[in-house]
């Protein structure tokens, strides 16, 4: 019997109310033994007001998000997943958008379950500084529906809770459009009182490839242990 991966522990029985294209999606995992590569195009992608732009900008070094706009941009998405330094089943989710000039942005994203906080948590960037709780669900037309929580930042001896005065909450969904055979994503990150900080909206095929490792490329290069 192959044992559950990340997703499917955090839906429980509702993981069954997915439209089968995305059971299979999110049922990458050690246990399943593949992964899946999407590639597609960003139809819109949309950062947040001027002054956002320096905060996205740092963020960029760390492939966490970044300050460009643009339309109908080439991306791809690699989903893998693999046992990290600690153990841990991780799913990577590192989105590589190709825009204008040869200029190539990163926002790279390492997910795994937690048994002490029941849920998955979200590791932002190539450094796995930020950890994010997630709170997944499952929309009537059987999408998937992703909140951020409570965001914690690890560094070394220093760790705090985020404030989310100063961040973002993210809402992310996606779905299966029969009728074009696609998945179509769509996030929205948004600071309770500034407004927008940045989203995207995009469409995209999926390729499933064997393994139950990831490629080097697409791991962090450094790996943190607290939750």
């Amino acid at each position: 019997m192959v044992s559950p991966g990340i997703f499917q522990r955090a839906l429980g029985d509702d993981f069954a109310r997915l439209h089968p294209m995305l059971q299979r999606r999110f049922g990458v995992g050690v246990g399943a033994g593949y992964g899946c590569v999407g590639t597609g195009i960003m139809t819109d992608v949309r950062p947040g007001p001027l002054w956002t732009r320096l905060f996205l900008a740092f963020g960029a070094t760390r492939n966490i998000m970044f300050p460009e706009r643009g339309r109908n941009i080439p991306f791809q998405i690699d989903n893998y997943a693999y046992i990290d330094g600690f153990g841990r089943e991780t799913v990577t989710f590192v989105r590589t958008m190709s825009l204008r000039g040869g200029v190539r942005r990163r926002f790279d994203a390492t997910m795994v379950w937690s048994d002490a906080r029941q849920r998955v948590v979200d590791y932002l960037g190539t450094h796995q500084h930020l950890a994010v709780d997630l709170a997944l669900s499952v929309t009537r037309d059987g999408g998937l529906r992703l909140v951020s929580g409570e965001q914690r930042f690890y560094e070394g001896p220093i760790a705090f809770r985020f404030p989310m005065l100063l961040s973002g909450r993210a809402v992310l969904t996606e779905h299966y459009d029969d009728a074009r055979e696609r998945y179509v994503i769509d996030l929205e990150v948004r600071n309770r009182r500034f407004g927008r900080l940045f989203g995207y909206r995009g469409e995209f095929t999926c390729t499933f490839v064997d393994g139950t490792d990831a490629p080097v490329t697409a791991k962090p290069y450094r790996e943190e242990r607290r939750e």
